[in-house]
């Protein structure tokens, strides 16, 4: 269905991000980000970088964001490019990212962010990646965790649970998948 038709307009920018997940020979997992942005006209922001013009079509920013993490989202390594910027000074912000290593993403994680990266040494671009990358994690962990979960014991209430409307504790899909930490609504009998 998507989005209902627009009224006449004129693309100016357009950006782009990838994003993929991979389980490692290792154990570990790499999750990739990659982010193009591209303008349908020509800029300039530096007169010295780059000819001095950015063309139409060509990337403003072209920039990679990968983080190695375990199966408890503790950051092992991370990895930052940033191959096309405005200003000749962009890419020495990738290093910044590496002050990331040893944070477990998780509760806090935007806050201990933060307190690591100072925005005047940062850009703002790969940290605003952050949430796509912490985002697709999530994503390509929960069949690891589902059965590591399913392996214990005593199963502890997935994170995922109370996220989203689809996976609201009171709702029909945790019902059916966790029935365990299914809290039924308000409206709800209580069985006899």
């Amino acid at each position: 269905m998507g989005l209902p038709d627009a009224v006449a307009r004129e693309k100016k920018h357009h950006r782009k991000i990838d994003c993929e997940g991979f389980l490692r020979g290792d154990g570990l997992w790499d999750i990739d980000v990659h982010m193009v942005d591209t303008r349908t006209y020509d800029c300039a922001y530096d007169e010295l970088h780059r000819d001095g013009v950015i063309r139409a079509g060509e990337p403003v920013h072209d920039m990679w964001l990968r983080f190695t993490i375990d199966l408890d989202f503790l950051i092992h390594d991370v990895q930052a490019a940033s191959d096309q910027t405005p200003f000749d000074i962009c890419p020495r912000a990738a290093n910044e990212m590496h002050k990331l290593i040893g944070l477990r993403i998780g509760g806090g994680w935007r806050q201990q962010v933060r307190e690591r990266i100072d925005s005047a040494h940062s850009c703002t671009h790969l940290v605003d990646l952050l949430g796509q990358l912490t985002a697709t994690a999530y994503q390509t962990l929960h069949a690891a965790l589902e059965e590591r979960e399913g392996k214990r014991q005593s199963r502890q209430k997935p994170p995922i649970i109370d996220t989203c409307l689809a996976l609201s504790s009171s709702g029909e899909v945790v019902k059916k998948h966790w029935p365990q930490f299914y809290r039924g609504s308000a409206t709800e009998e209580p069985d006899p």
